[in-house]
Parts: structure tokens; C-alpha cells; sequence
């Protein structure tokens, strides 16, 4: 990890696919890291054909051009922060795994895309242990959603109370922070996660927008909060402010295409 340079924003990696309609993946992220004042870069693990109504193809780069890429970026400008997000296969989680591993220090956002806002496999069934073993015990924070959850440790999150047992479980592969997001559950009004360290409990609570263009959300997230910790910010500083971004991202999501748009990324920019 490069030293700081006072005229220079902080540095953040995003490891992860292509979503060639904008919304999600690489371009959510580094949409995402503009609007939070770091400079974003990039490793493209895969290439989507992706719209508003879904995922139509999937093509995974090769562990060698995803190493080199990352070895680019790395050894020449630096890293004060990486966020990983679709990486598709056992191999290229293994490949990832072994380059976070030699990355000094820098926090690491992980993000464990298993499936598209509409539904469609982003990850091998063959790659989760790759995820839990390899991938997890990495991560300064990890943030599932209640579908990854499941997928990871096969626990059906009803209640707002089985999040706590979601996050237990989640920690015994060893990240050091889990943000379980319970976008998905039935709470009325409000949008509700939980940001622990196994000690700590931060319930986080924001209104919930009546509003289905919602594609990128996850993305943006974990990309908020890599920005935030690039930022010198804590875990729980940085969870925060990155749900009240995504949270107002979500409130002026906008229709694209047929199906589900996006976040709107530039929200706070707007008129």
C-alpha cells in the first residue's frame, strides 16, 4: 500500500464482473467511488450481456488476466482499500484469496455476489467453500444479503431476530466484521441490517423507499463502504454513512429499460 499523498484522493480497488447496462457490478462501483471523493480502479474478473430484466450471458476472464490486472494496479499505485464483488468461480476466488493475502494491510470489503437482482447464478455452486475458506477469513467486513446467507451457511433468515444467528454464522469463517443485509425482510417501513463484530451490535435503520429499481444496490453498498474506510473512517463510521448514500441512492432509483433500473449514483448531485 502506497503512503498517502495530500493532493490525491484515497485509492480504492474493485474486484468484480461487468454489468454492461450500468447498474451494477464494475460500473456501480466505480459510480460509487466518484460520488464518495476516492479514485476507483479496477480488476474485471468477468464480462455480463446484462439489462433490466436480467443476466443473458457470462463470460469469466482467465485466472491470469484477473492476476495481472490486480499485480497492475497493486504494485504500482497502491491500495488503501478492495472491494470484491462477482468472481463466478472457485479458481478465480482462489486466485483473489491468494492476491488479498500479499496486499499489506488494506481493508478488504467482501461482497459474496451469488445470484443477480433478478435472479440469475453469478457463482458456482462449486465456488462457495472456495468463499467460506479462502475468501471470508480475509475480509474486514463482509456483507451478504439474506439469499447469500442461505446460500453460505443454509440459514433461512424469517425474523429480524435470526439475523444475529445469520451473523454467527457467517463469523466463524473468520471476517472480522459482518454486515447481514435484511433488505429482504417483511419489516414494514424500514430497511433493516446488522453490522457486528461477534461483540459489538449496530442495528442499522433507514425508511424503506417504495420504489423496484433497486439493481445495484448490493454493489453499491460494499463500494460505499470501501470508499469510507479508504477514508481512515471505522468499520461501524463507515457502514453507517454507506447505508444513508445507498439509502437515498435507493429513494431516486430510477426505470430503465422493461424491467428493474438502478440506483441512481449521482443522487446527491441532482437538482
Amino acid at each position: 500500500m502506497s503512503a498517502g499523498d495530500p493532493g490525491r484522493p484515497p485509492l480504492v480497488l474493485t474486484v468484480a464482473g461487468s454489468d454492461s447496462g450500468g447498474g451494477a457490478g464494475i460500473q456501480a462501483d466505480l459510480k460509487t467511488m466518484l460520488a464518495l471523493g476516492v479514485h476507483g480502479m479496477s480488476v474485471l474478473t468477468a464480462v455480463t450481456a446484462q439489462n433490466s430484466r436480467g443476466v443473458q450471458g457470462v463470460w469469466e476472464l482467465p485466472v491470469e488476466a484477473v492476476r495481472a490486472q490486480y499485480r497492475s494496479v497493486v504494485d504500482d499505485i497502491g491500495v488503501q482499500a478492495v472491494k470484491t464483488g462477482m468472481l463466478a468461480t472457485a479458481p478465480l476466488v482462489e486466485t483473489v484469496a491468494e492476491l488479498l493475502a500479499d496486499t499489506g494491510g488494506a481493508p478488504v470489503v467482501v461482497d459474496p455476489v451469488g445470484v443477480s437482482k433478478h435472479g440469475d447464478p453469478l457463482l458456482a455452486a462449486s465456488a462457495l467453500d472456495a468463499v467460506r475458506t479462502k475468501l471470508l477469513p480475509l475480509a474486514t467486513v463482509a456483507t451478504p444479503n439474506l439469499d447469500e446467507v442461505t446460500q453460505l451457511i443454509g440459514v433461512h433468515v424469517v425474523y429480524e431476530s435470526d439475523m444475529r444467528t445469520a451473523a454467527e454464522g457467517i463469523l466463524s469463517y473468520g471476517p472480522e466484521w459482518v454486515l447481514i443485509k435484511g433488505g429482504h425482510l417483511p419489516t414494514g417501513g424500514e430497511a433493516v441490517d446488522l453490522l457486528t463484530d461477534g461483540e459489538e451490535e449496530h442495528w442499522l435503520r433507514a425508511p424503506r423507499h417504495d420504489n423496484r429499481h433497486t439493481h445495484g444496490t448490493g454493489c453499491t453498498l460494499a463500494s460505499a463502504v470501501a470508499s469510507r474506510l479508504a477514508k481512515g473512517m471505522t468499520v461501524p463510521e463507515a457502514v453507517r454513512g454507506a447505508k444513508e448514500y445507498v439509502t437515498g441512492a435507493i429513494g431516486a432509483g430510477f426505470a430503465l429499460g422493461t424491467g428493474i433500473g438502478p440506483v441512481d449514483h449521482g443522487w446527491r448531485f441532482r437538482d
